[in-house]
């Protein structure tokens, strides 16, 4: 409590919206949104443009029983593929370059090159060359690539956001103090010296220390303390926290880029930089069906053409080698588990953010946890009330309480407030009701003197209480006639479900530790309760990211559940970042995965649903890259002389069945209950 138990936290919503550009200067971000725009536009054109070129296509025509035959057919799909070629391929083409400039050859590579050798392939027969073209295949590859692509920019995007959530917590503009009197201006014309006032429910513009008034801050946003510190003269104060009841003047020490928001931001950004250079395993496996393609295509032409019947008989065996790796199945292996694993994880109550982090949950050794919001709900109830006066009892202690506290907005009074309509007794009627700034509240109710208080003004007026004190929580202390009559003790609720999310946990192999701002000793009473491996408690935003850096110590994989801004560094730290779905926008736009339900319950579900997806996309990876084990040898030839060989025909007809029994087995996702 600590005081101030009246406090009613307002808003001033002109303050509450910070302009965008600052974050929008972050030209990576505008990138991938114009990547994206363009990556959705092509993919709309191209889809349009392959329809036709399914109907007249003959091997289409003959699997779905149809026969459309128009003058000049051949012309027409050449046209219409030689534009889905060029426009929808493009990207690819440019992305080809810098892989090959690069030295790193990958999906891009890949794809160029499969729909280049389809494209020019069957160009050269529709002018003169025997053989069939593969321009539905062309058209098909392009359309997956270009929807697959599409996709991971936008969850590129989602993860940038969390900047511009996080400067949206400055306010502005600020009150600045020119010869006594204040004038409003910009918070990025603030400087270091400047003086500035902070009204009642205003955002602090900037870092500094107050050297005017007093008041209640609320940094639970910032830090995770979960009640208002209370602050005055040469106390320090943070930019983005919420001001409370009470006008103050600070001086600037900390603006613009050498604020703490602003450095938390730099830290969210280094450490979704850093995790964004992980390699897929799809990317791993498309340098090798590069390298393979290339390979087994040019040898496979070679071999013929000295020693098979014709140059035509060359150039389709090397067609037909190269166009059997063609990556559908590998561009859709992990998209197709992706969307199947999204809905059941829907179902669980996980918003799936970042595909790689949730693939890789299998992986978490250890998963850290915020205390408040998190592992407990963040609102005040009384836990014990303690009776120093026998004439009195609890209810009496909780009606004396509710009765001062009647209409406050504080934390601590709506607990109270909710003790006591429990007890089903009558408000008493408060007479010269006063504010003890800093300490508490009182007033005369039937003639009496009550009064709310901390232990602050039990000091400042020698009142001394000897109990027994085993009490885990804030203490407000009731005094009738500045008698000690008995003492409320509220805690943060400790969710239902984090217990049995914790011995979940530790049952897949799984250690737990708790990183709160709160201070050591409801800590280690959470910890206790829950049975948590360890903690760290009274850390500050940039202090948590150290600890899961810390907690990554010894290639631990670990992964970080929290719901408030101060969780935001450490969320884009941890390999995997969840946000609490009832939390800051922050926290959710810097997560990796959301539990909608605000249940830490459904962290189990996740790394249940995790394991199972990374099997799945195994299994797909082997199917797409392994038929070419068999299929490629097949197609260049090697039992040619036994009469075995496959045409383009068959070997497009392959490599379209890999792509179904990809599908299928990806439909076949089912999240196991079972972790014992």
């Amino acid at each position: 409590m600590d005081g101030m138990l009246s406090m009613n936290h307002k808003h001033n919503s002109n303050h509450d919206q910070h302009d965008s550009h600052n974050v929008n200067k972050h030209d990576h971000l505008e990138h991938h949104r114009r990547m994206a725009d363009d990556f959705k536009k092509r993919f709309i054109v191209s889809l349009i443009v392959t329809f036709p070129i399914l109907s007249l296509s003959p091997l289409v025509q003959q699997l779905v029983g149809i026969s459309v035959s128009l003058p000049f057919n051949k012309y027409i799909l050449w046209i219409l593929s030689t534009f889905v070629y060029f426009y929808g391929g493009w990207p690819f083409f440019k992305g080809a370059y810098s892989e090959l400039k690069d030295r790193q050859p990958g999906m891009m590579l890949l794809v160029a090159l499969a729909i280049s050798v389809a494209y020019i392939y069957s160009t050269a027969v529709v002018v003169a060359l025997k053989g069939k073209y593969f321009f539905w295949e062309l058209a098909t590859l392009i359309d997956i690539m270009l929807i697959g692509h599409y996709i991971e920019m936008k969850s590129v995007i989602s993860a940038s956001k969390a900047l511009e959530m996080l400067a949206k917590l400055l306010p502005k503009t600020a009150h600045l103090k020119i010869d006594d009197k204040f004038v409003d201006i910009d918070i990025e014309k603030l400087k270091k010296g400047n003086v500035v006032l902070v009204k009642a429910g205003e955002k602090i513009p900037a870092d500094g220390t107050i050297i005017k008034g007093e008041t209640y801050i609320d940094e639970s946003m910032i830090t995770g303390e979960s009640k208002p510190i209370k602050k005055s003269i040469n106390d320090r104060v943070i930019g983005g926290s919420t001001n409370g009841d009470g006008t103050i003047e600070i001086i600037v020490e900390q603006a613009g880029k050498e604020s703490y928001i602003h450095k938390v931001i730099e830290l969210v950004k280094q450490a979704q930089s850093s995790k964004s250079k992980t390699q897929r395993i799809a990317d791993i496996a498309a340098k090798w069906l590069t390298i393979i393609a290339i390979s087994a295509g040019t040898i496979t032409f070679l071999y013929w053409y000295f020693f098979g019947p014709s140059l035509e008989f060359a150039i389709e065996r090397m067609a037909t080698v190269m166009i059997i790796t063609c990556p559908h199945a590998l561009g859709l292996a992990i998209p197709l588990v992706s969307a199947v694993s999204t809905s059941i994880a829907a179902k669980n109550g996980l918003l799936i953010r970042n595909r790689t982090a949730f693939e890789n949950s299998k992986n978490i050794d250890i998963m850290a946890f915020d205390k408040t919001g998190t592992l407990t709900k963040g609102n005040f109830i009384v836990s014990s009330v303690v009776i120093f006066d026998k004439k009195y009892t609890q209810e009496n202690i909780i009606q004396y309480a509710a009765s001062l506290e009647q209409g406050s907005e504080h934390p601590i009074a709506r607990g109270i407030i909710e003790k006591f309509k429990k007890i089903k007794s009558p408000l008493l009627d408060v007479e010269k009701f006063n504010v003890l700034k800093g300490e508490g509240v009182e007033g005369i109710i039937n003639g009496s003197k009550i009064a709310l208080v901390s232990e602050q003004y039990l000091k400042r007026n020698n009142i001394k209480i000897t109990f027994d004190n085993t009490y885990q929580g804030s203490f407000v202390y009731v005094l009738k006639d500045n008698k000690p009559i008995g003492l409320i003790v509220l805690s943060d609720e400790i969710r239902e479900e984090s217990k049995e999310a914790i011995k979940d946990l530790h049952n897949l192999g799984i250690k737990c530790w708790m990183i709160t701002g709160d201070n050591k000793n409801i800590a280690e009473y959470v910890s206790k309760v829950l049975n948590i491996d360890g903690y760290f408690a009274e850390v500050l935003p940039h202090e948590k990211l150290v600890k899961i850096k810390q907690l990554q110590e010894n290639n631990n994989f670990v992964a970080m559940t929290g719901d408030g801004i101060n969780d935001a560094p450490a969320l884009a730290q941890a390999d995997i970042g969840i946000a609490i779905g009832s939390g800051t926008d922050v926290a959710i736009e810097t997560a990796d995965i959301i539990l909608t339900n605000s249940s830490p319950k459904d962290v189990v579900s996740l790394i249940l649903l995790g394991r199972a997806t990374y099997n799945k996309i195994i299994q797909n990876l082997l199917w797409a890259v392994g038929y070419n084990v068999v299929a490629i040898p097949l197609a260049a030839g090697v039992l040619y002389n036994y009469g075995i060989l496959i045409s383009p025909a068959i070997g497009a007809g392959l490599m379209s069945l890999s792509t179904v029994i990809v599908a299928i087995n990806s439909k076949l996702l089912r999240i196991k209950k079972e972790y014992k």
